[in-house]
C-alpha cells in the first residue's frame, strides 16, 4: 500500500483525498547507477524519492558529468518537464539503490487541476530548484574550486544539515567524485581541497559523512 501521507508535500490532504489520488501512484525501484530518464526523453512521468539519492545531470561540451541537484527523500523531480510538456532537460541518474513513486503526465495533471495548492507548491519548489541549479552553473563558470566547493557543502548544510557537538553534518553521504562532478572539476582537485578543508580545522568526517566544523570561516572562502 502506497503511503502519500509520510511525504510533506500532500500534508494539506485529507484521508479523502489521499484515497481519491493514491491509485494514480506506482512504485519503482532502481539500482547505484541506473538512468532513471535521459536528457532530451519525453516527460512521461514525475517522481518522488522514497529512499535513497538521486542525481540530476548535465554533460558538458567536454564531455564532463555536472551534477546539477541531489534528490533527496521525499522530494520530486521531472517536475519542469512534465508540467511544460517539453522533453526533460537534464539526466536522472541514481547514486544509491533507490526507492520512488512515479505518476503519469496525464494523472498528474488530474490531481493538480483537482487540488490547485499542490500546483501552488509544486511551482515554489520548482522556482527554488530552478534557482539553486542557475547559481550552480553561474558558480562553475566563475569561481575559484575552493569557492565552489565551499558553496556547494554550504548549499547541502542548509538542506541537509543536523546539529552535533563537532559541529554541522551534512547528513548524506558524498563521494570526493561526487563534489568533483557537483563543481565541475576533477576528482584530483577535489580530493586536494577537501584535505586542505580538514587539514585547516574547517571539515571533518563521521561514518562517511562530511561535519563542518568551522561554518565562518567556510563562508569566508
Amino acid at each position: 500500500m502506497i503511503d502519500l501521507k509520510k511525504i510533506p508535500f500532500f500534508d494539506t490532504l485529507t484521508d479523502a483525498d489521499f484515497k481519491e489520488i493514491v491509485p494514480y501512484f506506482s512504485a519503482a525501484s532502481f539500482r547505484k547507477r541506473d538512468v532513471i530518464f535521459s536528457e532530451g526523453d519525453l516527460p512521461d512521468w514525475l517522481y518522488i524519492v522514497l529512499g535513497g539519492k538521486i542525481k540530476i545531470t548535465k554533460v558538458s561540451m567536454e564531455g564532463k558529468e555536472i551534477i546539477l541537484e541531489v534528490i533527496q527523500p521525499n522530494d520530486f523531480f521531472g517536475g519542469v518537464a512534465v508540467l511544460k510538456g517539453f522533453p526533460y532537460p537534464a539526466n536522472a541518474i541514481a547514486m544509491e539503490d533507490s526507492k520512488v513513486l512515479k505518476i503519469s503526465r496525464s494523472n498528474l495533471l488530474k490531481v493538480l487541476d483537482r487540488f490547485p495548492n499542490l500546483m501552488y507548491r509544486m511551482a515554489l519548489q520548482l522556482g527554488e530548484r530552478m534557482k539553486g541549479s542557475h547559481e550552480s552553473l553561474k558558480n562553475i563558470a566563475l569561481e575559484r574550486v575552493e569557492s565552489r566547493i565551499a558553496s556547494l557543502l554550504l548549499k547541502l548544510a542548509d538542506k541537509t544539515g543536523q546539529k552535533l557537538e563537532a559541529g554541522l553534518l551534512i547528513d548524506m553521504k558524498l563521494t570526493k567524485q561526487d563534489i568533483a562532478e557537483m563543481v565541475g572539476t576533477t576528482i584530483e582537485t577535489s580530493i586536494r581541497t577537501m584535505s586542505k578543508f580538514k587539514k585547516s580545522g574547517i571539515l571533518s568526517e563521521k561514518e562517511g559523512k562530511i561535519v563542518i566544523k568551522n561554518i565562518e570561516k567556510l563562508r569566508s572562502l
